[in-house]
């Protein structure tokens, strides 16, 4: 049986990076608990506290953690047990910020009570409560990346489909893998469009385990339903054509299909979404439904 070690919300970092020494350590199949700082690293507690955030310290991520005999070109997995939020989460606007710059000009700030599996929007809205991790990685070959962006290594990929029950796949470029995690959402749609989900601090529970000797180009997402291929560029349509391109390098290093077998499959029943289109890189990801894959038996 595997042992659990706990993170604090202490224990956080803003880059991810080999120089960053581990905060923890964890033997593959140990149970980890990240607690987790909002966004804004608890600084905004009232509408005018977002005029004093230090905006070096955004985007804090729990960790380094250590998993033990990880090696470069392993993969470390990642399952998302549980995921416990703040009963309070915090929504900003920002002038000439996210998607909507060229319509929102004014600063807003506005906070959101969490009860009874809902997001309270307002009178007459209650969001569905789908708790999820906005960032996620490991530390990068080389160099120094800050939490709020995304890459090959995982970071700020803002993927609403790291929730409960899902497995993350990261490359390992460092021994000891280095493993961060932070930026809960309550609820994100797809784009995050204003630049934040429904922002909360919260507690992770993860159970993280490796495979050995094989690497991979840029994150995979595992839910009960889907595979998901996730990948980062400067502008959405590389994004996406990276994601597709992924894609078709996981699916033919496990199915007995051709190159143009494998794309009639994927352009008649793999969907292409967007995951963020705010962050310094977009998300994109390509996603094959489970189902459609049941008589080959896939696995990682």
């Amino acid at each position: 049986m595997g042992g659990r070690v706990v993170i604090p919300d202490t224990q956080v970092v803003y880059s991810m990076s080999a120089t960053h020494p581990p905060v923890a350590s964890a033997e593959p199949g140990d149970t980890v608990v990240f607690s987790t700082q909002d966004c804004f690293s608890n600084q905004v507690r009232a509408e005018d506290d977002l005029e004093r955030v230090s905006w070096e310290t955004v985007n804090p991520a729990t960790g380094p953690l250590e998993v033990r005999g990880s090696r470069p070109g392993d993969t470390l997995i990642v399952e998302i047990l549980d995921i416990e939020v703040a009963d309070r989460g915090l929504m900003v606007t920002l002038p000439g910020m996210g998607a909507l710059a060229h319509l929102l000009k004014r600063q807003t700030v506005r906070f959101f009570p969490i009860r009874e599996g809902a997001v309270i929007f307002n009178d007459r809205v209650r969001v569905p409560l789908e708790p999820m991790v906005g960032v996620i990685g490991t530390a990068p070959g080389e160099g120094e990346v800050p939490c709020g962006t995304p890459g090959s290594h995982g970071g700020n990929l803002d993927t609403r489909t790291i929730g409960v029950g899902s497995r993350v796949y990261l490359p390992v470029y460092v021994p000891g893998a280095l493993l961060v995690l932070g930026d809960l959402h309550a609820a994100m749609g797809d784009g995050e469009v204003v630049i934040c989900g429904v922002e909360v601090p919260g507690r992770v529970t993860v159970k993280v385990d490796l495979v050995r000797g094989r690497t991979l180009p840029s994150p995979v997402v595992e839910t009960a339903e889907a595979w998901m291929t996730v990948a980062s560029a400067e502008d959405l349509d590389r994004a996406v054509a990276l994601a597709l391109d992924h894609m078709v390098t996981f699916l033919r290093e496990r199915l007995p299909l051709g190159l143009e077998e494998i794309g009639l499959l994927l352009s008649c029943a793999g969907h292409t979404q967007v995951s963020q289109v705010v962050d310094p890189l977009k998300t994109a990801r390509m996603l094959i439904p489970k189902r459609m894959l049941d008589g080959y038996g896939v696995s990682f």
